[in-house]
């Protein structure tokens, strides 16, 4: 070894540890997105890239996948569906009778219908379905740490990070929870700086506007750069006592968020006073709706992942708000809820989604996903309810190189396990990834330095063209 390869070595690991905890100086800010991901794997192991985006449509609360899309019919009594079901745009395909508009574009729809993972409560599913990857015990108190996953969006950032001056994930508009905030929907030991940029406010509402990306009246930008070098002082006090990964990347944070005040073509992309009064009334002047429909500016501008819940709890007795968590009331509650509620929603968002983006030509370059943390279970309780069931359920892809019309995997007579191809979480996340043109088989740094691929599985390559 020549007397310079130490010294070649020594700067190979100062460079990369710089780029694993997010590049916090100059550095982390210029290095072009190959060589940020350098570290990690080299390029020509990636898949060819299929999508520009993902839209995650994630429907907290779990939606009972036998009452909607993987209806069986010939079940027995107890077992089948209190619903009937009608024909699709794909010929001898039938879903619920409540979602007739969703029918219609079922022919741009790849379904998955076995869906597997071994979590039941909501917190640990929903974490599970956030990632990819398995907690290491079911537990509904489940919350943020370090040892835990970061969420999609943010190992999207960390790998294949925007250089057109749009973010690269966006989520809205709540912070999930049940009890506590639901764990998956930041960066966890990646850095706060992969965090997904978050809208906690309601596109519906009519002053919509993004407090994040706005100045306050008396507030320049020269001002504002003065208050943020006294901020970067604050943080350099502060590293010196908390040297964790969530506290790195502070100072490359505080840049992007100037940056984004000072961006045109990032107001402009929130902006829902630029879309017609059609296109807002065909999505649905509903949180849901107007989320949607933000969703398809934002991947429009170039935001590459894009996360909008379905609400902020997991449901209940509500019959105007909330998620799919609908078991365990009285009488024929879940059977009345779904039909007023959780079935009109999507009916009236699904469907007009991916027409638009149809019509844009923006389907093939994005990929939907609508899915849940887990599914209902086959057997009708003593409520004429469903209760939680993780293992087996289906979810929906379309555009973004998928199949249309195209099912994979079949779950026995009662919906109640895989009969034929299961489906882990952790390849339905390594197909997202996949749909992206990133190797699922990356591997990223936890908070302790052990390497950790970004998708426990395989994708589920079967279903694209």
């Amino acid at each position: 070894m020549s007397a310079s390869a130490p010294l070649l070595q020594a700067a190979l690991i100062n460079r990369r540890d710089l780029l694993r905890i997010g590049g916090p100086g100059l550095l982390g800010l210029t290095l072009p997105k190959l060589l940020r991901a350098e570290e990690l794997r080299t390029a020509s192991n990636a898949p060819k890239r299929r999508a520009k985006s993902v839209i995650f449509l994630f429907q907290w609360g779990g939606p009972s996948h036998v009452d909607t899309f993987d209806m069986k019919p010939d079940a027995p009594d107890g077992y089948r569906s209190k619903y009937k079901s009608i024909s699709t745009s794909v010929p001898g395909m039938s879903i619920v009778e409540h979602l007739p508009q969703t029918a219609k574009v079922m022919h741009r729809i790849a379904q998955i219908r076995t869906v597997h993972h071994t979590m039941n409560n909501h917190n640990s599913a929903g974490y599970t379905a956030l990632t990819g990857v398995e907690p290491p015990t079911d537990d509904q108190r489940l919350r943020d740490s370090l040892d835990l996953f970061p969420g999609y969006g943010a190992v999207v950032d960390k790998l294949a990070p925007n250089n057109n001056n749009m973010p690269t994930a966006v989520s809205f508009p709540y912070s999930i929870s049940d009890g506590s905030t639901t764990p998956g929907q930041r960066a966890s030991f990646l850095g706060r700086l992969h965090d997904p940029l978050f809208i906690p406010n309601d596109p519906n509402a009519p002053d919509f506007r993004l407090s994040q990306l706005s100045l306050p009246a008396d507030i320049s930008l020269q001002r504002l750069s003065d208050r943020r070098q006294l901020q970067q002082l604050i943080n350099q006090q502060t590293r010196t006592l908390d040297e964790s990964a969530a506290g790195v990347g502070l100072n490359s944070y505080y840049d992007r968020a100037i940056n984004m005040l000072n961006s045109t073509k990032i107001r402009q992309a929130f902006d829902l006073s630029q879309e017609s009064h059609e296109i807002r009334e065909a999505y649905g002047r509903t949180t849901y709706g107007q989320s949607c429909l933000l969703a398809r500016r934002l991947v429009e501008s170039g935001v590459r992942f894009v996360s909008v819940y379905f609400a902020q709890s997991i449901g209940g007795r509500s019959k105007t708000d909330g998620g799919w968590d609908t078991h365990g009331f009285d009488n024929t509650r879940m059977y009345e809820i779904l039909p007023e509620w959780h079935f009109p929603s999507t009916d009236h968002t699904l469907p007009v989604l991916l027409n638009d983006l149809a019509d844009r030509n923006l389907l093939d370059e994005t990929l939907v996903v609508w899915v849940g943390e887990f599914g209902r279970t086959p057997k009708i309780n003593a409520n004429i309810s469903r209760d939680h069931w993780p293992k087996c359920y289906t979810a929906l892809l379309a555009g973004g190189g998928t199949q249309g019309g195209a099912v994979y995997g079949a779950s026995d007579r009662y919906g109640a396990v895989p009969d034929r191809d299961p489906v882990t979480v952790g390849d339905l996340a390594a197909t997202m990834y996949y749909a992206l043109g990133i190797d699922h088989n990356t591997e990223i740094r936890d908070n302790l330095n052990r390497p950790l691929p970004i998708a426990k599985g395989r994708p589920v390559t079967e279903i694209f063209v």
